[in-house]
């Protein structure tokens, strides 16, 4: 095998530096340690998400260097991890897609919040995926049709923040509930946000946040992305008795929740500041851009690729980084008939009948159609688009590289990139063109980033 070009080999180390950066254990510790707790107060531990292990395990260690005592608590991760400490206990929820794992997970924690007394602390450690992998349905409603519910979302080209305003009307702990649940305990809330403006109402579907979106600007969305006729009756139903006030809406109320303190400790703008220092490091001139990204990848990738282009023409190098979250809108999915029961059966219906990719690769394959066309300008580009949980959707991969060659590279492998690109096979042309990134899950997750490169 051919090693990998330097371009590739720069933007490799520039997307590591930086997930380093909001590499969760670090932020966790810092922010705790800044916490003003009794010695004498018990501390629970309600940890989920892509980042859950390691903030988990760094906040035990934090709250037994300080002499608390950890009381119990559990840690919902998308893999199976070791407990932080004997009082806690690890389980593995279902990501993307809720399931079994996801079900048995959100039961657990309405156990042990059951145990927490009003004079208890809460550590409650958020970050991206928390809300399939505690993701269970609200009384009265039926586990497969939140599953198709999920399943829809994420083929309608919503972006996350907009998927998570509708997850969290029927998620037993979306929307407040937690905190809700834990009240009135002293609530900590730690997240590594995984949406655009880092509102806590929106990362994880809002746990320990009011809900600010009426059920009539609910409707309004599903109705504009055209889901609404797809969702199961029972969930139309559940709306429609909301608007009637035949149901009461989300928490709202701010002095609900007045338990609860939260802190954003990473954020994607952390991610994208380490890029820009890790490359003037290396004598680049690097430069952030202000631009974050977000709706069609294609589209996005088009412009990227554009803009690195025209500052080729006019004689500029270095490096230049993007952060954002693009979407791909596909084909409406059939109903599931049947309850995924695990993570791998989550995956597997998920993929089922539907494109081969993810936003970052799509982002990476369309910017490599326009790098192609560009002659000598576009042959000093490299571009990488990933995912900074080290996965990019519903793929095995973080993401893409692109640069003037991708594009034929792929055709002399025997595909057609524009088939792909218009099929949103993105995930089979650069595998095909030897243009993926593969890598271990990180352990975090700030949505992506994208890396230009102008030689």
């Amino acid at each position: 095998m051919a090693e990998p070009a330097p371009a590739r080999l720069l933007l490799t180390s520039l997307y590591e530096a930086g997930v380093d950066a909001v590499a969760p254990g670090p932020l966790t510790a810092g922010a705790l340690d800044a916490l003003e707790l009794a010695g004498s107060q018990r501390c629970w531990i309600f940890a989920a998400g892509k980042a859950a292990g390691a903030m988990a395990a760094a906040a035990t260690t934090s709250l037994q260097q300080g002499h608390h005592s950890v009381a119990g608590g559990v840690v919902v991760a998308p893999s199976a991890a070791d407990p932080p400490c004997a009082t806690v206990s690890a389980l593995r929820g279902d990501h993307p897609l809720p399931g079994s794992n996801s079900f048995a997970a959100a039961g657990r924690i309405g156990k042990l919040a059951e145990e927490v007394r009003s004079d208890d602390v809460a550590i409650v450690l958020l970050s991206g995926g928390a809300s399939s992998l505690i993701a269970a349905p609200i009384g009265g409603l039926a586990e497969e049709d939140l599953v198709h519910l999920f399943d829809q979302l994420m083929a309608s080209g919503l972006d996350i923040a907009d998927m998570n305003r509708v997850r969290k009307r029927f998620t037993r702990w979306g929307a407040g509930r937690l905190a809700l649940a834990l009240a009135p305990a002293r609530t900590r809330v730690l997240l590594i946000s995984d949406v655009p403006g880092d509102d806590p109402v929106d990362v994880a579907s809002g746990p320990c946040a009011p809900d600010p979106t009426t059920v009539h600007e609910v409707l309004a969305l599903l109705r504009h992305a055209g889901l609404h006729e797809g969702l199961a009756p029972p969930l139309r139903d559940y709306l429609a008795r909301v608007v009637r006030g035949l149901i009461p809406e989300t928490p709202k109320r701010a002095d609900t929740f007045a338990h609860v303190t939260t802190q954003v400790t990473g954020n994607n703008r952390l991610a994208c500041d380490a890029v820009v220092s890790r490359a003037r490091l290396l004598g680049l001139p690097a430069h952030h851009s202000p631009v974050f990204l977000a709706g069609d990848a294609a589209r996005a990738g088009t412009a990227v690729a554009l803009e690195l282009v025209n500052r080729a023409r006019e004689g500029r190098r270095g490096v230049v980084v993007w952060g954002g979250e693009t979407t791909v809108r596909l084909a409406a999915s059939p109903r599931a008939s049947t309850l995924v029961p695990s993570s791998a059966q989550g995956r597997t219906a998920a993929r089922e009948n539907r494109p081969q990719g993810g936003r970052c690769q799509e982002l990476a394959l369309s910017a490599a159609r326009q790098l192609s066309d560009a002659g000598d300008a576009g042959r000093r580009v490299t571009l990488l688009a990933a995912g900074t949980d080290g996965r990019d959707g519903p793929t095995d991969a973080a993401g893409g590289f692109a640069d003037a060659f991708t594009w034929r590279a792929i055709a002399a492998a025997g595909r057609d990139p524009s088939l792909d690109l218009a099929r949103h096979d993105s995930g089979l042309a650069l595998a095909a063109g030897g243009a993926l990134l593969r890598r271990p899950l990180t352990g975090t997750n700030v949505m992506d980033l994208v890396i230009g490169v102008i030689e």
